[in-house]
């Protein structure tokens, strides 16, 4: 498949987590594309693993589809296993999967409260325990979090804001505990992005946004490209946002 950007990750092994559709696929096509073996988990959407996976091992890459629901840490673990069984030492680890339930707090369940908590926050600290006790030294973790750790703006979302910027700490002391090894562990932040799910709000969320237009998902997975690379050796413990000004 063809290189981009002169980042070659051939021979290395990358798992994406949630990265059947949206920001993941695009992620996982993109580690695919620079060479890199890419598994990656889905939970709902099968029929579209299956055919992500087919495309890229069409066009000569390799993939593994996986299924797994981010909220089980078994299944995080069990990932993990398989993957450094059938395809080696994990070298890139994102941690892509995420949830957004809406409501306000007066109102916000307990049951949706820790279902967020599961998916967004525990999974990531499981992933990353995980594919760091899989990971060869000088590997790459990098979680996907949102701009609403800075700034939230809306109604409803207060209990997903919090658990985006429980990341923010998170990839802090994670860059620490494993600088030792030279193992980085980085957090984007993407602002709203062009997917099929953001696509009924698209009009109204532009007018917010300086460069007055939504992030597509290949500049997230570039963004996630570049971390992953030796060029960017030297980054670690940091949220970056990536969101037009959004947040500026």
């Amino acid at each position: 498949m063809t290189e981009k950007y002169g980042r070659s990750f051939a021979g290395k092994v990358a798992l994406v987590t949630g990265g059947s559709r949206g920001i993941g696929e695009g992620i996982v096509r993109r580690l695919a594309s620079d060479g890199a073996a890419a598994a990656f988990t889905y939970f709902n959407s099968e029929e579209k693993a299956k055919r992500l996976a087919s495309e890229i091992d069409a066009a000569g890459g390799k993939a593994l589809p996986i299924k797994a629901d981010s909220a089980s840490a078994e299944d995080i673990r069990a990932t993990v296993n398989q993957v450094v069984k059938e395809l080696g030492e994990i070298d890139i680890f994102v941690n892509n999967a995420g949830i957004m339930i809406r409501g306000t707090i007066d109102s916000y369940s307990l049951e949706d409260f820790d279902r967020m908590l599961a998916v967004n926050v525990r999974a990531a600290f499981v992933g990353i325990q995980a594919a760091s006790q899989a990971m060869k030294d000088g590997g790459r973790i990098i979680l996907i979090g949102s701009n609403t750790a800075v700034r939230t703006a809306f109604p409803g979302a207060s209990v997903y804001s919090m658990t985006k910027a429980a990341l923010t700490g998170l990839v802090r002391g994670a860059a620490i505990d494993l600088a030792p090894r030279t193992i980085t562990v980085n957090n984007i932040q993407p602002g709203p992005t062009a997917t099929d799910m953001s696509a009924p709000h698209a009009e109204a969320v532009k007018t917010l946004i300086p460069m007055a237009r939504m992030a597509d998902v290949s500049e997230i997975a570039g963004f996630v490209s570049y971390l992953a690379s030796d060029e960017a050796g030297f980054i670690t413990g940091a949220s970056l946002t990536i969101d037009g000004g959004y947040v500026a």
